[in-house]
């Protein structure tokens, strides 16, 4: 038997919270990692169909992937002229911008406004 990966449990934890704040069915948009194609998301899936459905980008479709757009702003947006020295500054610059971005819903909602990714909100009852 295969050891269980890390990411594997993340995603099948993530799906179960997900799951739970919703009373409709969410539709999650994710790349081809193989966490999201494991057998364990699979079963889990298969196990809560009225849950989560997920839909998957083409292979190597980063302008379609609102997540990069996150990925380069955290990346711009971090100090020029203190570059974090270890993991643990690192990790505390990256929660620092991303306290700062759950103030700024007009900024998360503009991640969603290019023409790549505008697909998010098309018909999307619960888009914002």
């Amino acid at each position: 038997m295969r050891p269980r990966g890390k990411p594997v449990g993340v995603m099948c934890r993530f799906l179960d919270r997900l799951a739970g704040h919703f009373e409709t069915k969410v539709h999650l948009v994710v790349d081809g990692h193989s966490a999201h194609r494991s057998r364990r998301v699979r079963d889990w899936l298969a196990a809560h169909p009225d849950a989560v459905e997920l839909h998957f980008l083409p292979p190597y479709s980063p302008e379609l992937n609102p997540d990069e757009l996150v990925n380069a702003d955290l990346k711009h947006s971090l100090p020029r002229q203190h570059r974090a020295r270890n993991q643990a500054e690192l990790a505390a610059e990256t929660r620092r911008f991303f306290r700062r971005r759950q103030r700024q819903p007009h900024i998360v909602r503009g991640y969603f406004g290019g023409p790549h990714v505008r697909y998010v909100l098309n018909e999307n009852p619960m888009s914002f």
